[in-house]
């Protein structure tokens, strides 16, 4: 869905049209599905969180401000609510690794396109919390960094960074994986 499409929706949402409310729903419900899905790994909690998220929707519909797009908003939304879910059963860690230099070239797409799915996947599941966040909003989810940033409310320097020693760990994995070293 475009966002100046989805921004007229959240206009009308605000004033409590339940027709724009199904549609925003219906347009967003599977990518936030997979996404909550793929952090807590639990189908029911995943449909607990969803539900969460819209019901916020509905509720903070009116402090939508548009300074930023309509789904970086929502994957905020379920970003913090997974958090929430994390920090209550004490899941995850929830620090900032420090700074480092970033690398700006993009190797992940094409090793992405050379390796089998299966692979990716698996290593993909071996990086920590923070590294396969950004990876999964990034590749999968298709945000930017700032995007990123946004939603997950980290510097973008930051999201540069995780995304950085993420790809490094994903290639090193998967060559791994490909030379048969690790199965």
């Amino acid at each position: 869905m475009k966002d100046d499409m989805a921004k007229q929706l959240m206009t009308r949402i605000a004033k409590g049209d339940k027709t724009a409310f199904a549609e925003l729903y219906r347009a967003y419900e599977a990518p936030l599905y997979r996404f909550i899905t793929s952090k807590l790994r639990d189908p029911f909690e995943a449909n607990d969180v969803l539900h969460d998220v819209f019901m916020e929707v509905w509720r903070a519909a009116a402090k939508f401000e548009g300074r930023s797009a309509v789904k970086t908003w929502l994957f905020g939304i379920a970003y913090r609510k997974v958090m929430d879910r994390f920090r209550k059963s004490a899941r995850t860690e929830l620090t900032d690794e420090p700074p480092e230099e970033v690398d700006e070239q993009d190797g992940f797409c094409d090793l992405a396109q050379a390796q089998e799915a299966g692979h990716v996947r698996f290593c993909i599941e071996t990086l920590k919390a923070a590294h396969r966040m950004v990876i999964e909003l990034v590749f999968y989810q298709e945000m930017t960094c700032r995007e990123v940033a946004e939603t997950v409310d980290i510097p973008e320097g930051t999201v540069k960074t995780r995304l950085f020693h993420a790809k490094k760990l994903l290639m090193h994995c998967i060559s791994g994986r490909m030379q048969g070293q690790f199965v």
